[in-house]
């Protein structure tokens, strides 16, 4: 396509070509629009480049000063508010700012690409978004221009915030729990602290210190920095600056010895991307660094333009050895085809400005004049996407879209990529890989390839932890400290300490310590353990005279919340709480109602009404048809009574006929059964097992009967008592187990304790001692347990409290208690006593009910089949016959008995049988056969009439 039918649009390119990044940016850029151009020939739109010298025109630039805008900056110059290092930077914004001025209102520019650095572009955005300009940086990376809300700012770069997240995975990964943040004291260096502050806190990683260093910092300030680095104990520095800083900040931390063994530096994105850049002296200080920066994927297109470019720059530079593209290189021509795209879709479109009668040199920034194509560009822009060489092209919320971080470790000469940082998977080895373990190794600092911890003791002068353990008498199986008399050297032995020994030789790294009793010159204690563990606190705390300092106490020291104000303590290693431990007494029962005892009184109730009514029932469904349930009104009474009771020991006599009383009298079988076998075995405990009983079991008696109570000297159980309103007067010390018992021995009136209160160790000491004699009852007040004390905020406190858990969850905890306690004798639970309590009705009302049910049901179908079978007579009383009259009169009938029952027509078929053979005997005593059917038949009809005549004379 010929030239007059392309359609030029001007852009401006502010650029400092002074620099590395300038040069090579420009170069990046031409080249940009060079290949898009080549490759679509065809587009109608053309960038025409606008390029700005922002260093070398600042003499030139000068001569505007008169402009409003940079009048501030030059007036603060000749005052003296900005000192000499600072003047450069000072006119390198001014000039920016009227390049940026000149651009717009001269030039007429459609969009500006650059400037370099963040304050820079900081000056400029606000002149784009009043021209409505687009203004596209591919350099300014700090945080806090987001924050100006620009919609005219293009950031074709990464945020600096974006790497935040892979630098606290690598934090994360290797359990740092303290670092040091180490930058440059601008617009750049300040922007990313508070999103890495944020970021550190949300893994729980403290930063202990902030270094920073002025941007023209001389070689005395950053060796004076780096020295009160060396006197703290945090051993990983995050740095985060550039060049010429970064790299002089290395050279002398390599100088006076920062770079060995132990400790950890890591470079953000900002050093990193220029590493290929630097002198090789400068590479040979910074061995053993890691460094995060964005992952570019490889491609041909980048190998091939990697190969053109450098071609390129030799011949525009051939003085300058140094050679090397960096990701900024790769930004600026993806920015650069970004904007040709952008500016082609908009097609054939007017790019001009709003008229305006203004001078064309004028500066004035009163005076700027707005874009009409200015909004219509920034939407294209923002919606172009395509796969340049640093990746994908995206712009999300006015900056580029970040994906993935490539970590690096200084080796060698140069840089090797050791793992990936991905949103989705975090640190990965590649990008095809999502196994979080298989990273390649890491050389760190003075060539180990072990992983520093972190951390180092502060270089105070002493070679090893002053561990400070209390002094006491009594418990000596918890800590216990012995002389020497002839050597005087000091032992301290206990299962505290075997705990703590069995913990620091588990970590993965040696830490030299020595016990220091808390005592005075003659052996005595110093003072109780809250005076012991505020040593601890002395040593970071108000730096006042005191002899005794420790960086650790070691033994029975409970974690307090009071004390945790002071102090860090580890994770507990015993069971946590406080006792009340009161002696036991034998309460068997020894007067002569024992043997009711067995049962509750709403069993004993309960039973004696239901042998009644079963004997009831019985005799309800036997009555007429047994003789053994007939007979006089207290003869038939004393039946029910008899038989009922009889059942509880099976002793009845009477025969049952009823298959309905059959099945009751089988179901109270049972249910007696039940319930004499387990009175039986209440009574024998009752009588023979022994009844351990707490002598106090409410704490409440124990305050207003003003009773007197123990606890152990130098305990914080003393504190306790007095917030559970005990008098004062009526606690007592004791410093031994044989002491408490002797306490114990005597009433609380006579100088003896009537309770004492301990901690759950203790007490299972104790009882494990007098088990036959006292007991801890309920309720267990809770605490924290043993714990080792260390300073606030010690890096020890995380490594510790896992080794702790590793311990007690194994087999040596088991092994430590054998050791100090002996082997613990077979002794009733801590909170529970030897006792029988009497058989309520909750465990029998279920065999009640069945029994009950069973028995209804007999009784009410023996009633409906007797109201049945006498019908006829029921309707054939005169009318009219009153409802009671209709009751008595089944009754008398119920009274009866039965002859159409089987048991009486055969006792009467027996009587008739022996009245039949007399009779034969008489008439013919050869013969020996049964009546006659007439003479049967007669009788029977006899029988019943006569029945019948006396029915009708009853009714």
């Amino acid at each position: 396509m010929s030239q007059n039918t392309t359609i030029p649009v001007k852009v401006g390119v502010v650029l400092n070509m002074d620099t590395w990044l300038g040069k090579m940016g420009l170069s990046c850029i031409s080249m940009a629009l060079s290949d898009f151009y080549a490759s679509h020939g065809h587009y109608k739109t053309r960038l025409v480049p606008e390029i700005r010298d922002s260093k070398r025109d600042v003499v030139g630039a000068a001569a505007a000063v008169n402009s409003g805008i940079v009048a501030n900056s030059h007036e603060n110059i000749r005052m003296g508010s900005i000192n000499q290092n600072e003047i450069s930077v000072a006119w390198d914004a001014d000039s920016v700012i009227l390049f940026a001025l000149d651009l717009l209102q001269n030039e007429e520019v459609q969009a500006i690409i650059g400037p370099a650095s963040s304050m820079q572009a900081n000056f400029v955005i606000g002149l784009g978004d009043k021209a409505h300009v687009p203004i596209i940086s591919f350099s300014a990376t700090s945080p806090s221009l987001s924050s100006l809300q620009s919609q005219y700012f293009i950031r074709a770069t990464l945020n600096d915030s974006a790497q935040v997240p892979a630098i606290r995975a690598i934090v994360q990964a290797f359990g740092w729990r303290e670092v040091v943040l180490i930058y440059v004291d601008n617009e750049y260096g300040n922007g990313v602290i508070p999103y890495l502050t944020d970021a550190l806190q949300e893994i729980d990683t403290r930063i202990t210190y902030r270094c920073v260093i002025p941007p023209f910092a001389t070689d005395d300030q950053i060796v004076k920095e780096l020295y009160k680095l060396m006197t703290m104990s945090t051993r990983v520095f995050i740095v985060h600056m550039f060049t010429p800083l970064g790299p002089l900040l290395f050279t002398k931390a390599n100088e006076v010895g920062m770079m060995d063994e132990g400790y950890v530096w890591i470079l953000t994105d900002g050093m990193t991307d220029i590493l290929s850049t630097l002198d090789e002296s400068v590479i040979d200080s910074m061995q053993g660094v890691l460094g995060v920066k964005p992952h570019v994927p490889r491609s041909k297109e980048l190998e091939s333009f990697k190969i053109r470019w450098k071609r390129t720059i030799q011949n525009q530079y051939p003085t300058n050895e140094s050679f090397e593209l960096n990701i900024f290189g790769l930004w600026a021509y993806d920015a650069a085809s970004g904007l040709a795209m952008a500016v082609e879709q908009l097609g054939a479109t007017n790019f001009s400005f709003q008229n305006s009668n203004i001078s064309r040199n004028s500066t004035d920034l009163g005076t700027i004049q707005v874009s009409q194509t200015g909004p219509y560009l920034l939407q294209s822009l923002v919606s172009t996407r395509f796969r340049g060489l640093s990746g994908d092209f995206q712009i999300v919320d006015g900056q580029l879209h970040s994906s993935a971080f490539q970590i690096v470790n200084v080796i060698g000469k140069g840089e090797r990529g050791v793992a990936l940082w991905t949103p989705e998977n975090g640190i990965v080895r590649n990008s095809n890989s999502t196994n979080k373990a298989d990273l390649r190794t890491i050389i760190w600092p003075g060539e180990s390839p072990s992983v520093p911890k972190g951390w180092v003791l502060p270089t105070n002068g002493k070679k090893s932890l002053r561990i400070g353990v209390p002094v006491k008498e009594g418990f000596s199986e918890f800590v216990k400290v012995t002389r020497d008399p002839i050597t005087n050297a000091t032992k301290v032995t206990g299962y505290c300490i075997a705990i703590f020994d069995a913990v620091m030789a588990a970590l993965p790294y040696a830490v030299p310590y020595e016990y220091i009793p808390f005592e005075t010159p003659d052996g005595k204690p110093t003072g109780n353990y809250d005076d012991l563990i505020y040593q601890v606190y002395l040593q970071i705390g108000p730096k006042f005279y005191c002899e005794q300092k420790y960086d650790a106490v070691v033994g029975d020291t409970t974690i307090v919340a009071n004390r945790s104000l002071y102090v860090d303590f580890t994770l507990p290693y015993t069971e946590s709480g406080v006792s009340m431990i009161v002696p036991i007494i034998d309460k068997r029962s020894k007067n002569a109602w024992v043997f009711l005892k067995p049962l509750t009184w709403d069993l004993w109730v309960t039973s004696a009404c239901f042998f009644v009514f079963i004997g009831f029932v019985i005799w309800v469904l036997e009555h007429r048809i047994n003789e053994d349930f007939r007979g006089p009104r207290s003869n038939q009474v004393g039946t029910i009574l008899w038989f009922s009771f009889s059942t509880m020991v099976f002793a009845q006599k009477e025969r049952i006929v009823s298959n309905l009383a059959r099945f009751v009298v089988i179901i109270w079988f049972f249910v007696v059964l039940i319930l004499t076998q387990s009175y039986t075995a209440s009574l024998t405990s009752m009588l023979t097992v022994q009844q351990l009983k707490p002598t106090i079991t409410d704490i409440n008696e124990l305050i207003k009967n003003g009773e007197r109570v123990g606890y152990q000297k130098g305990s914080f159980v003393y504190e306790f008592l007095k917030w559970m309103k005990f008098d004062e007067t009526k606690l007592v010390i004791y410093e031994s187990p044989e002491e408490l018992d002797e306490l114990f021995s005597n009433r609380s009136s006579d100088g003896g304790i009537a309770a004492a209160f301990e901690e759950i160790p203790y007490v299972k000491l104790f009882l494990a001692k007098y088990c036959s004699k006292y007991t801890a009852v309920q309720p267990t007040y809770k605490f924290d347990g043993f714990g080792f004390v260390f300073p606030k905020r010690s890096p020890l406190v995380p490594d510790v409290s896992m080794q702790v858990l590793n311990v007690t969850e194994g087999a040596k905890m088991v092994q430590f208690e054998r050791a100090w306690f002996g082997q613990t004798p077979s002794c009733t639970d801590l909170t529970s006593s030897v006792s029988s309590n009497s058989i309520g009705l909750n465990s029998f009302w279920g065999l009640f009910l069945i029994a009950g049910v069973a028995s209804f049901v007999a009784f009410i179908l023996c009633i409906a089949t007797f109201l049945y079978e006498n019908r006829d007579a029921l309707m054939n009383l005169d009318p009219p016959a009153s409802a009671w009259r209709k009751i008595k009169a089944m009754a008398t009938r119920f009274d009866q008995k039965d002859p159409s029952s089987h048991t009486f027509r055969k006792s009467e078929m027996v009587d008739r049988s022996g009245i039949n053979g007399m009779d034969a005997d008489t008439a013919s005593p050869a013969t020996n056969c049964p009546p006659s059917p007439s003479s049967l038949s007669i009788q029977t009809e006899s029988n019943f009439a006569f029945f019948r005549g006396q029915e009708n004379t009853f009714f």
